[in-house]
C-alpha cells in the first residue's frame, strides 16, 4: 500500500510540473517581441494577444503537428518536419526557439532547411512556459507526440 501511494503521489507531482520549468510570467512578457509576427487568437476567434500574421496562430501550439495551421503559407522546410512526424511539445518548442534553422536541419536531414523564425532567445523555457498556458492538456498524447517528433527524412 506503502508503494502505491507513493507512486500515486510521484505520478500527481510529475503532472503538476509538466510544464513549470520556465517563468510564465517572464514569457508573457517576451511574447512582446513575438506579437510582432504571431498572435493567439483562440478557437472562437478572439484575440487573446493581438499580433502580425508574419508568423502562425500560436493558440494551442502545444499537441499540434509543425506547419499545419490552416490558411497560413508555411516555408518548404516547417512543412516537411512536420510530414515526417514533428509534434511540437513543450521539449520540440524549445529547441526550436533556440535555434531554428538547425533545429530543422537536423529533423529533416536537410543541410538546406531554413526557418523564417529570426529572433532568438535567451531563455525560451519561459516563452514555452507561456505558450503552454494557450494549449490543451495534452493527455494520452504527449508520450505518442513526442515520440513522433523525433522522425527525421
Amino acid at each position: 500500500m506503502k508503494t502505491i501511494l507513493s507512486s500515486v503521489a510521484m505520478i500527481i507531482a510529475l503532472s503538476g510540473t509538466a510544464f513549470a520549468e520556465g517563468d510564465v510570467a517572464k514569457g508573457e512578457k517576451d511574447f512582446k517581441k513575438c506579437k510582432s509576427c504571431h498572435g493567439i487568437i483562440d478557437e472562437s476567434g478572439e484575440a487573446l494577444f493581438k499580433g502580425g500574421k508574419t508568423g502562425p496562430n500560436l493558440y494551442g501550439v502545444l499537441g499540434r503537428k509543425a506547419g499545419t495551421v490552416e490558411g497560413f503559407k508555411y516555408g518548404d522546410s516547417i512543412v516537411a518536419a512536420g510530414e515526417a512526424g514533428l509534434v511540437w511539445t513543450e521539449e520540440m518548442l524549445i529547441e526550436y526557439v533556440k535555434d531554428p534553422k538547425a533545429f530543422l536541419k537536423e529533423h529533416t536531414g536537410d543541410s538546406a532547411a531554413k526557418s523564417k523564425m529570426t529572433f532568438k532567445w535567451g531563455k525560451p523555457e519561459d516563452i514555452v512556459a507561456f505558450l503552454a498556458t494557450f494549449s490543451p492538456e495534452m493527455s494520452g498524447e504527449g508520450e505518442a507526440a513526442e515520440g513522433d517528433s523525433t522522425a527525421t527524412n
